[in-house]
């Protein structure tokens, strides 16, 4: 058996992971800190949410802004790079458009990630069988370990 070095890690957020923001942060800090690894953390939008969070940022579609640097300015990503500069984890920021769990799967693989860390809520006794369809497809799918981190 050999030992797994975790190198890169990426942390993966979208819509609906405000609410559980610092305990990705605190997750991804206990397990970056002592492995020194790389993070990259990566809001992944539909296109109805890229187009949404566009009008909140109050930029014109196809305007000089990457998806990258709209996912910089995405409040999510904001309150985890500030919890990240607190610990001194250095980080890039990466955003994609598509289907959450197909684009986090494939970040996973072009970032070459030794794991995945996704967040999740509480379900109803019926939903537990079912982690969500974003977290399930990643935990499947994904070509290294995941993390699931559960919200309240």
């Amino acid at each position: 058996m050999t030992d797994m070095a975790i190198e890169k890690i990426l942390l993966a957020v979208g819509p609906g992971d405000a609410d559980r923001a610092e305990a990705l942060a605190e997750t991804l800090i206990d397990i970056a800190v002592p492995t020194d690894a790389e993070v990259v953390l990566a809001h992944v939008f539909t296109e109805e949410e890229y187009e949404s969070t566009l009008d909140n940022l109050g930029v014109e579609a196809g305007g000089d802004v990457s998806v990258d640097e709209v996912s910089r300015r995405h409040a999510t990503i904001r309150q985890l790079s500030a919890a990240l500069d607190e610990a001194e984890v250095d980080y890039t920021i990466r955003g994609e458009i598509g289907t959450h769990g197909e684009r986090i799967v494939d970040l996973a693989e072009t970032e070459d990630a030794d794991l995945v860390i996704v967040g999740g809520r509480k379900r109803s006794p019926t939903g537990k069988a079912v982690f969500g369809s974003t977290a399930q497809e990643v935990m499947l799918s994904a070509p290294c370990p995941v993390t699931f981190v559960r919200g309240e």
